[in-house]
């Protein structure tokens, strides 16, 4: 029978145990629901402290592209703390989810680019009447007095 090095230290097992402490008092995922269809595309993360999280599907990476009876199979792990698509091979950390990170920092950009890109016809005519008044005003810088 093989011998195992054991590479893990004690200081390193008792600070993984005071981390997995910390996170009982975090809400878990309890039960995840899809509602699919037109205007209503999200997921309803139902938390084990009786809140729930509401997720545009377009919002997680990984799920654009996917087709419904794929993202319809998602699983909880880790007694609450992450999902899973085992379709997609695709996972996504809860307290993160629950902190509105969606993805990489890619994605995230992403979605910060198009969060400011409404195009409406009351953004645009505020548009106009901004520029006719020159635009945004300067900021003056404050010099303080040599008095």
């Amino acid at each position: 029978m093989a011998k195992h090095k054991v590479i893990t230290t004690k200081p390193e097992i008792d600070r993984a145990m005071e981390q997995a402490r910390s996170l009982s008092d975090e809400p878990r995922v309890v039960k995840v629901e899809y509602r699919p269809g037109p205007g209503l595309d999200l997921f309803i993360l139902k938390l084990s402290d009786g809140r729930r999280h509401l997720i545009p599907r377009e919002d997680l990476q990984g799920l654009r592209s996917a087709t419904r009876e794929q993202i319809g199979q998602v699983e909880i792990l880790g007694n609450g703390t992450g999902l899973h698509w085992p379709a997609l091979n695709l996972d996504h950390y809860v307290p993160s989810l629950l902190q509105r990170i969606y993805g990489n920092r890619a994605r995230m950009s992403e979605i910060g680019r198009t969060g400011g890109a409404a195009r409406s016809v009351a953004k645009k005519r505020a548009a106009r009447t901004n520029g006719t008044k020159g635009g945004r005003p300067r900021q003056r810088l404050l010099t303080a007095d040599a008095g």
